[in-house]
């Protein structure tokens, strides 16, 4: 479809959250799947449901850029690196977060747009048009001229009540000057449900592909979205600062993995192995153990949906405090910090008892989320006394104890975090992606094989 460098790229936009982009980046996703191209899926901002989503649509994993998080030499690499070698690509499709401007504080920093410019990717928005008419095209107006750098390529109508109504918007759209590239119904079949923390997960509420797939067919204009991806230009010069793979295995890692911890970055999981990780994966809810490793990583997810059978696995809450209590390093992040705590309260205020490697209880309530740039203030498996490092928080919990050996003084002034005396455990509400900084990866794993048997 096109050349490494040039790869045919595309951003699904909209106005802000709630407007289907989910759900039309994967109906484009998966149309492109179904031509035969090799859809490389990509979602902008801090987001690890999305990406699951995606993965149904496209057939191989989602995947992060950040352009708060990464620096933009990172974000590019990891993005090269997700479309060439064995990742090859034909198209690249990237979801948005947010609204299309919305960024840090005032500006598009960490923004879509900020994304899509550092692609020199063009934009198509979304405009959920359920409960409008000829306005849609002060909407997509907006959007399109904002930003003189960033013109949209298109937009596509979500949530239509039918044919009549996608023409009344249509036609609105297109004398405000902007191209129409197609519609979706408004259909609970391809409706993905809200929560707290974004949409619900695809394990839980599973994409409809098919249904997705069949009703795109006949609504969008996949050759006039074709045509919008070849219009990228190739990718802007750049020095790539991501280290080479260490060869051989250096140390095994045992890795959370089902329904109650699933949110990991990919690529903190590549850059593990890259420094010579054996990734181990295992059930906390179903394993009666943690397997033969010489590192943890417990990372985020719904451990309060899942509390009382994690409470019920006593064999594998033993297990975890063993592990930490053997001096190996322990990686905690958001769900993995509750499961580590003495006590989980659910959303039906039941108490469970969890592993109690850290103390204090983690219970629901109160929505915390933003970006956070941290100083370490303890050595951990993850960072050096002394280090920053730039995260963020999303959790719908707090927790009642005080860290009496903080892992992190946030830039809002607060402590946050837990590490352990000896330093060998770190338990936090802040998700960091080590492509900021590979030391990160290196570390855990050099941590690790200290204890290689």
């Amino acid at each position: 479809m096109g050349t490494v460098e040039g790869v045919p790229r595309l951003v699904v936009a909209a106005a802000g959250t709630g407007q289907g982009k989910t759900t039309v980046a994967a109906a484009i996703m998966a149309l492109l799947a179904e031509r035969g191209f090799r859809v490389a899926p990509f979602k902008a901002g801090p987001d690890y449901i999305d990406p699951a989503h995606h993965h149904a649509a496209a057939g191989r994993p989602g995947r992060s850029l950040d352009a708060w998080l990464l620096p933009p030499d990172t974000l590019l690499a990891l993005f090269r690196r997700a479309i060439t070698g064995r990742n090859a690509a034909d198209v690249a499709v990237v979801e948005g977060m947010m609204g299309l401007f919305d960024g840090r504080g005032a500006t598009d920093e960490g923004s879509t747009a900020h994304v899509a410019r550092l692609l020199r990717a063009p934009v198509i928005a979304v405009i959920d048009v359920w409960t409008m008419g000829r306005t849609a095209a002060a909407v997509a107006y907006g959007l399109h001229t904002l930003a003189p750098d960033l013109p949209l390529a298109g937009v596509i109508l979500n949530r239509c009540a039918g044919e009549g109504h996608f023409a009344l918007c249509r036609d609105a759209v297109l004398q405000a000057g902007v191209p129409v590239l197609g519609w979706l119904p408004a259909d609970d079949a391809i409706r993905l449900p809200e929560r707290h923390l974004g949409l619900t997960t695809a394990a839980e509420r599973p994409l409809d592909v098919a249904r997705l797939r069949e009703l795109a067919r006949a609504t969008l204009d996949t050759d006039a979205i074709v045509r919008v991806a070849r219009s990228a230009g190739a990718l802007p010069a750049f020095a790539d600062p991501l280290p080479a793979r260490v060869t051989g295995t250096r140390a095994r890692i045992a890795v959370a993995r089902d329904r109650a911890f699933n949110f990991y970055y990919p690529e903190n999981l590549d850059l593990l192995r890259d420094a010579g990780a054996e990734l181990v994966p295992f059930s906390p809810l179903a394993d009666a153990a943690v397997p033969d490793a010489d590192g943890l990583y417990l990372g985020g997810g719904y451990p309060e949906l899942h509390a009382a059978a994690l409470a019920a696995n006593g064999s594998m809450l033993e297990s975890v405090r063993a592990f930490a209590a053997s001096g190996r390093p322990v990686v905690a992040e958001c769900g993995g910090l509750m499961y580590l705590a003495e006590w989980l309260v659910d959303g039906d205020g039941a108490r469970h008892a969890m592993a109690g490697v850290i103390p204090g209880t983690s219970a629901l309530g109160g929505l915390t989320l933003g970006y956070r740039e941290a100083e370490a203030l303890a050595d951990s498996p993850v960072a050096e006394r002394g280090w920053t490092v730039r995260g963020h928080e999303f959790h719908h919990s707090t927790r009642d104890a005080p860290p009496d050996h903080p892992a992190y003084r946030l830039d809002t002034g607060a402590a946050e975090g837990f590490v352990s005396a000896v330093g060998n455990v770190i338990a936090t509400y802040l998700h960091l992606h080590w492509g900021a900084d590979p030391r990160m990866a290196s570390r855990f794993v050099h941590r690790a094989a200290a204890h290689r048997r």
